[in-house]
């Protein structure tokens, strides 16, 4: 059963610049700093492009654990894809989306997840793991809309 989780956050700058912050590896560092996000290996620093992995470790839920994403779509400025290829998840996908309004960008994430473990993953996930999960995106878009609204 796959869970996700969709956000829309309007962001008063040009697509281009909210397109290249949200790929930023030292800003998501920044960004996700609640989390201790480190950037381990792959491409560790500068704007993460098509075919190019990351493995980050952070902090979640009180553990430290490491995921590997790679960037399988990329259409610059309107879209890219990040799927992990190395991680604790079944299946994980995250759409970032942008498109030009009044002025500004909206951009959309489309997280789409797959838990294992059965219906003990399921639980945890419908407690837990989804508004873990759906805080730290809101708090990572609050931090790319501050930097950019600045």
């Amino acid at each position: 059963m796959m869970t996700t989780i969709t956000l829309k956050t309007r962001i008063n700058a040009p697509v281009e610049e909210v397109f290249d912050l949200s790929r930023n590896i030292s800003f998501h560092q920044k960004s996700a700093s609640q989390t201790n996000e480190t950037a381990l290996y792959g491409k560790t620093s500068g704007l993460i492009n098509y075919g190019e992995s990351v493995t980050w470790r952070g902090k979640h839920l009180g553990i430290y654990l490491k995921h590997t994403s790679k960037i399988t779509t990329f259409e610059r400025p309107l879209k890219f894809i990040d799927v992990m290829t190395n991680a604790h998840f079944t299946y994980f996908a995250h759409q970032h989306l942008f498109e030009t309004s009044e002025g500004g960008t909206i951009m959309k994430d489309i997280l789409t997840y797959k838990v294992p473990f059965g219906l003990l993953g399921r639980v945890f996930n419908n407690l837990i793991l989804k508004k873990h999960l759906t805080k730290f995106l809101k708090q990572r878009n609050f931090k790319l809309k501050e930097e950019l609204e600045k």
